[in-house]
């Protein structure tokens, strides 16, 4: 019984085959736009979470004080 063939090289991730996908759809200045975007969108997200968490502390505070 032999093994199975090891392969020398990785699979691609998902993200590397979706940019290659990407690149073929779009033109450069729609891939730059795209990932303006995304990046606009994940800092938005960021910013929501700050703001929860420190709505939090607010909430905190106060209820300490009374």
């Amino acid at each position: 019984m032999q093994a199975a063939p090891v392969r020398a090289h990785a699979l691609p991730s998902v993200t590397t085959a979706l940019r290659a996908v990407e690149s073929l759809l779009l033109s450069g200045g729609q891939r730059t736009a795209r990932r303006n975007a995304w990046t606009a969108v994940l800092e938005d997200r960021r910013r929501a979470k700050d703001r929860v968490e420190a709505q939090h502390v607010l909430d905190a505070v106060a209820d300490h004080r009374s």
